[in-house]
C-alpha cells in the first residue's frame, strides 16, 4: 500500500510539473535567476562603472534614494523629476506648489469619484535615506562638472557612518570633519559650460 501511495505521489508531481501553471513556474524561476545573476554579476565587478550612472559621477559611491533611481535634487535637497526638473513627491508624482499631485498639464490628479488624491510626503533625499538606513547625514561637501552644457553640482551625503550606501567602507570624499561619504546626489544649476 506505501508503495501504491508513492506512486500516485509520484503521478500527482509529474502530472503538476506538466500542465501549463507547473510550465510557467519553472520559466519564471528561470527567468528570475537569469536576471539576478547579471545584478550579482555586476555588483560584484568592482569598477566603477557599476555605479557611474550619472553624467559627472565617475566614482564608486551608489545614489542616495530617490524616486527615479537618479538622486537629481533642487537646491534645498528635495526630490525632482531627472529629465525635467520638475518637483516630485517620496513616490515620484509630480505635485504642485502645494505638494498635491498633478498631471504634466498641472491639472490635479483624482480618484475615480473626482476627489484630489491626497498629498504623499516630500521629504530631503539625503535626510530621506540616512533615515531609511536608520543613521543620521546630511549635505555637505560637493564638487562640479560639466553635464549637457550646464554646471551640474554633484553633492555628497555625508555621515559619521564607516560604511557607505553599497555596504563597503565609506571614503572621506568632499565631507567636513569627521563625516564621510554616504551616498551622493545631485544639483543641476542653469550655469551654461
Amino acid at each position: 500500500m506505501a508503495d501504491r501511495d508513492r506512486v500516485g505521489d509520484a503521478l500527482d508531481s509529474l502530472a503538476g510539473d506538466t500542465s501549463r501553471r507547473g510550465f510557467l513556474a519553472r520559466v519564471g524561476a528561470g527567468l528570475i535567476g537569469v536576471t539576478l545573476g547579471g545584478v550579482i554579476a555586476s555588483a560584484t565587478k568592482g569598477d566603477a562603472s557599476a555605479y557611474t550612472n550619472f553624467c559627472g559621477h565617475t566614482y564608486t559611491t551608489g545614489n542616495c534614494v530617490h524616486p527615479y533611481g537618479l538622486p537629481r535634487i533642487d537646491s534645498h535637497g528635495y526630490p525632482i523629476r531627472p529629465s525635467d526638473g520638475r518637483r516630485v513627491d517620496n513616490i515620484g508624482r509630480i505635485v504642485n506648489d502645494r505638494g498635491q499631485p498633478v498631471h504634466d498639464d498641472g491639472s490635479l490628479v483624482r480618484d475615480p469619484d473626482g476627489v484630489p488624491l491626497p498629498p504623499a510626503p516630500r521629504t530631503k533625499v539625503c535626510g530621506e535615506t540616512a533615515k531609511q538606513h536608520g543613521i543620521e547625514a546630511h549635505l555637505q561637501g560637493a564638487w562640479y562638472r560639466c553635464c549637457g552644457g550646464r554646471v551640474r553640482k554633484l553633492w555628497d551625503c555625508c555621515s559619521r557612518h564607516d560604511t557607505r550606501i553599497n555596504g563597503d567602507a565609506a571614503l572621506k570624499g568632499y565631507c567636513y570633519g569627521d563625516h564621510k561619504v554616504f551616498c551622493v546626489t545631485y544639483y543641476q544649476t542653469h550655469v551654461p559650460c
